[in-house]
């Protein structure tokens, strides 16, 4: 990739924060240490998608478009990803590049998700249609502007001190150690606020509910922030190979972040994967906003129970995140795992219909896994080609170019969920037929992924950033 392209014309002293001390290289226990950060994510993403959207549509009878819009904020102020990479590329905190944006973004968030909560309680207590109503709409999609904003300050960085503590022959095994321990932590944060929710079902009064919910978002929050500091403390001094590898720590007047974006758009391949990122992810998570809806409103769950969904999701993707690396990967390449798993996907979102036709709820639950199972293997694929696609002399920005997408994404796939489900309502009368539109829609965005995925080359990317970085730090860049 290009980060060992560059390498020969870097600087041959050893790199780490104490310029004395040798780069260590990470072993397996290591990388599992890292992936305890993103495995405090996945315990938040079950807070917001699993919990949230749940109440909001399920019990505090608001709109599934203003509830998945209000959500999807945090996504949409995706653009500062791209600001924090660059950020955490050329200025250090606490004497890090990465440590110090990881841990102050993790404390932020926690904090402002209790603040969430807060505000949807006064939202489902205001009157539809009111000034009230829509003032408080306003603020929740505020407070959720700042959990993003937070998040990617934290995750944008993490994901870059992943490029910078890695190489071409580890970075694969780390990526499917991590982003495995993504889905462990939504299995267990799952898990957890099922038990601490078990006394909740469909008939228990707000009041008695909303003290349950509060202490969720107290507990699970304060866990994600220990996680962040177990998870990275002392990992960028020990590890990190971002100095060997790049000028840009070292350069007196440092790489702007106009000449980042200059780098960034290089390569004609960066706009195609971004695209394909952008439609992959949008068919992906649609069903985010409206999986646990579909279990009550279909099937009749109680609470616990389609909370649970996501643990039956997220282990089928842990498998599949942890034997496509190691099986699949190897025999296919990255380029065709992605394809493999784009098409599979497409299948279980067709499963997912015939399951609604049933109203049976271990059908939805199998449905669910495989389709976990499957969006395993097109997410280590994606994510494989992703890093193989992120030039190590601007790390951070690479990184954070394809989180906008993926966050840009996961906003839109949130939107378009609620909104194709209103739809779906407005169309027909049987509640099948209005989610099954939305599984429909998704099947379709994944063959047109395929598609895009098919005029991806990474040799050519890698040729035209080396020539874009150096041209960059000459000055010549047109």
């Amino acid at each position: 990739m290009a980060s060992s392209n560059l390498s020969d014309s870097q600087p041959d002293s050893p790199r780490s924060f104490n310029e004395s001390a040798p780069v260590s290289t990470i072993t397996l226990l290591t990388m599992f240490r890292l992936g305890l950060y993103q495995m405090g994510l996945g315990m938040m993403s079950v807070l917001a998608l699993g919990v949230m959207n749940r109440v909001m549509i399920g019990n505090l009878a608001i709109p599934a478009t203003i509830a998945a819009g209000a959500i999807a904020m945090h996504q949409f102020v995706a653009p500062a990803r791209v600001w924090f990479g660059q950020r955490s590329d050329s200025k250090p905190i606490l004497g890090h590049h990465r440590t110090g944006y990881i841990w102050i973004g993790t404390a932020i968030f926690a904090i402002v998700s209790f603040l969430a909560v807060q505000v949807m309680w006064q939202l489902g207590s205001a009157v539809p249609g009111s000034g009230s109503f829509y003032g408080w709409v306003s603020v929740l999609g505020l407070t959720f502007a700042v959990y993003g904003l937070a998040l990617s300050a934290g995750s944008t960085p993490f994901a870059a001190l992943l490029v910078d503590v890695s190489d071409e022959g580890n970075r694969s095994k780390l990526v499917g150690v991590v982003w495995s321990m993504l889905m462990v932590g939504i299995v267990i944060g799952a898990i957890l606020i099922s038990v601490l929710l078990k006394q909740v079902t469909n008939d228990t009064p707000i009041a008695v509910m909303q003290a349950s919910i509060n202490r969720v978002f107290v507990i699970v929050p304060a866990i994600v922030v220990g996680l962040a500091v177990v998870s990275t403390a002392g990992m960028e001094k020990k590890y990190s190979l971002y100095r060997l590898r790049s000028t840009v720590s070292d350069r007196e007047d440092k790489i702007t972040f106009g000449r980042a974006l200059r780098v960034l758009t290089a390569s004609r391949q960066t706009g195609i994967f971004f695209t394909f990122l952008l439609v992959m992810t949008i068919s992906l998570f649609m069903q985010d906003a409206i999986l646990e809806p579909y279990g009550a409103k279909v099937f009749n769950m109680e609470f616990s129970k389609t909370t649970l969904l996501n643990a039956f999701w997220g282990t089928g993707t842990l498998i599949g995140i942890s034997t496509t690396g190691f099986l699949i990967t190897p025999r296919i390449g990255k380029k065709n795992t992605a394809k493999l798993g784009c098409l599979l996907v497409a299948g279980c979102f067709i499963l997912l219909i015939l399951a609604g036709f049933t109203a049976n709820e271990t059908v939805l639950k199998t449905g669910v896994f495989l389709f976990g199972l499957c969006s395993g293997v097109v997410t280590t694929g994606a994510l494989s080609l992703m890093l193989d696609l992120t030039a190590a002399e601007t790390a951070g920005t690479f990184i954070g170019a394809w989180g906008l997408s993926q966050a840009m994404a996961r906003a839109l796939a949130t939107v378009a969920g609620g909104t194709v489900l209103d739809l779906g309502n407005r169309l027909f009368n049987v509640p099948v037929f209005a989610y099954g539109l939305v599984f429909a829609v998704q099947a379709c965005g994944m063959i047109l992924a395929v598609y895009l995925l098919s005029r991806v080359d990474v040799a050519e990317f890698q040729a035209n950033a080396k020539q874009a970085i150096a041209s960059v730090f000459q000055g010549e860049l047109d």
